[in-house]
């Protein structure tokens, strides 16, 4: 018996952001309709890989092109292989886009962490991309919304024992702000008084002496992460599991 197999290898990443305010990923438009298929369907940034490139290469390709950025967090999560992921009319506009023939795609997922500032929103909206609040999400393309939240799942599990969190936030912050990202990531309500004493305690920030300016509120201290102190805590065998207790 002949087994035929007639396969393609792509990557999707979800990229996340932090505001200040809530978590979000960035999602760009399909770039032409194909019979029902509507070109303002949207979708997680993504690439076929090329024949002379691994999967990660392939993953900083899609990022260094949506967001003009390299050597930003990234890392792999689960690869999406089912036979179906990819019904009839997106293999059609798949194979147009990309002027491959194959009937089956199979995609490795990552999850890639960016410093939101305005100048990579500008950047990211002159590409024809948008920064979307992950909660409000409620559909895109293919399996791409199960790619999601599969990072988003990874993202929720790498900050209670990494400092991860640390790459969505600006070299200074405040610890309100840095309460504010994890409550935005794991989706939980965080007592303001106990994390405040364990993050303090714990080391693993460290005051910069400066304060916020032009607020109309006492101004916050802003904090830096102690990379010091937290490789002699993994040294140590110390984990971030701590942050399971911080909430009501």
């Amino acid at each position: 018996m002949t087994i035929e197999t007639s396969s393609a290898i792509s990557v999707d990443c979800a990229v996340f952001g932090f505001d200040g305010k809530s978590l979000k990923v960035l999602l760009i438009k399909r770039r032409y309709p194909i019979d029902d298929l509507s070109a303002d369907d949207l979708k997680l940034p993504g690439a076929m890989i090329l024949e002379n490139e691994t999967l990660p290469e392939a993953a900083e390709r899609v990022l260094e092109e949506s967001t003009g950025l390299s050597n930003i967090y990234l890392k792999q999560t689960s690869i999406f292989s089912a036979p179906d992921r990819v019904n009839e009319k997106e293999m059609e506009w798949i194979c147009k886009f990309h002027g491959i023939n194959t009937r089956r795609v199979v995609t490795v997922g990552y999850y890639a962490l960016v410093k939101l500032n305005q100048g990579i929103v500008n950047y990211t909206h002159r590409k024809g991309a948008r920064w979307v609040e992950v909660d409000s999400i409620r559909s895109l393309i293919m399996d791409h919304m199960e790619i999601l939240a599969d990072a988003l799942s990874n993202l929720q599990k790498e900050i209670t024992h990494t400092p991860v969190a640390f790459e969505l936030l600006p070299k200074k912050f405040t610890i309100f702000q840095l309460q504010s990202l994890f409550e935005a990531i794991s989706g939980v309500k965080i007592d303001n008084r106990n994390f405040r004493k364990k993050i303090l305690t714990s080391g693993l920030i460290a005051p910069s002496g400066e304060y916020e300016k032009n607020v109309s509120h006492k101004p916050a201290q802003f904090y830096t992460f102690n990379k010091s102190v937290y490789h002699k805590a993994m040294k140590d065998k110390f984990k971030l599991n701590f942050i399971n207790n911080w909430t009501y």
